[in-house]
């Protein structure tokens, strides 16, 4: 049996990383203020962890105005879906490992 601590994908490491995924897995598509007032972070924090998850290809950002004002909203990809899936799975495969 392979140790399922490898399987765990690097990009999740963070919280907020972990946090922004799993909201985005329940819902089609979240704006910036959402994920950032649900997170509870900053601006900038915020914008360096979904540039860590673009960068991945795990995410996808959609930019668009409401009236006049910027909306930036963002879905998780197939690939993204298929990657935390997968990591998610090696978690559970390693909380029921037993000495």
């Amino acid at each position: 049996m392979s140790n399922p601590i490898r399987l765990l994908n690097k990009a999740f490491d963070s919280r907020i990383r972990l946090g922004i995924m799993a909201l985005l897995m329940v819902n089609e598509r979240i704006d910036f203020i959402t994920l950032k007032e649900t997170l509870e972070i900053t601006d900038g924090n915020l914008a360096s962890h979904i540039s860590a998850l673009e960068s991945c290809g795990y995410l996808s950002i959609q930019k668009q105005f409401l009236g006049r004002k910027p909306n930036t909203s963002y879905a998780v990809t197939p690939e993204g879906r298929t990657a935390f899936k997968e990591h998610i799975d090696a978690l559970e495969s390693l909380m029921r490992i037993e000495n």
